[in-house]
């Protein structure tokens, strides 16, 4: 599967120099969110959880894509998150393989998911099923149509997933469910608080 570069709003601006610095900058806005996360009250880290998705495991098969060679169940896991920092007022959901050549895959984009919210359900990256918290958005992945697409690597190669939360200091991202990936990527990193995240793994 081929993937499309991560940019910035930054690099849409201003093209080839935004290009060069926009990875380094996103990177130090993303560390400073982990920072704000850190520094919650009584020493509360905000944490994402999930019952089907454990930090460092393998993905499994009902989480993975139907098509492109893989048989999986296409089924988005059930996520739960706790203690986002003071002053969330939405939050973002992004997963994305790290490990496509020339800049990654987005498998799943989320956002404008109210701040009241602590959980999504299993099967909620299915668009028909309607799951999602009515004020919530889902973009197209990197696959082509709106809502989750599960891990499918090239046979033979492991790659990560990253399930990326992301507190936000917004009710609105200003954005709707035509927006890129790259897009919704961009203005997360300029409005977030702090992030939490839980990376797993799939192999074929």
């Amino acid at each position: 599967m081929g993937g499309k570069r991560r940019i910035t709003g930054l690099c849409l601006a201003a093209g080839v120099l935004a290009a060069v610095l926009a990875p380094a900058m996103a990177g130090a806005a993303r560390e400073s969110a982990g920072a704000a996360a850190a520094a919650s009250p009584a020493g509360r880290v905000f944490t994402l959880h999930s019952p089907d998705i454990a930090p460092g495991g393998t993905i499994g098969a009902s989480y993975v894509y139907d098509h492109s060679g893989c048989t999986g169940g296409n089924l988005s896991p059930a996520l739960s998150w706790s203690h986002p920092p003071p002053g969330t007022r939405s939050f973002a959901l992004l997963v994305f393989d790290s490990d496509v050549p020339e800049g990654g895959f987005w498998h799943w984009v989320v956002f404008d998911i109210p701040a009241t919210v602590r959980s999504i359900r299993a099967g909620a990256g299915d668009p028909t099923k309607n799951l999602l918290p009515r004020e919530a958005t889902q973009t197209r992945n990197d696959y082509g149509f709106l809502g989750y697409g599960g891990p499918c690597p090239p046979s033979g190669s492991r790659h990560h997933y990253h399930f990326m939360l992301y507190a936000l200091k917004v009710a609105k991202l200003g954005l709707d469910a035509s927006a890129m990936p790259e897009q919704v990527d961009s203005r997360v990193t300029v409005e977030a608080l702090g992030e939490t995240e839980i990376v797993a793994v799939f192999a074929q």
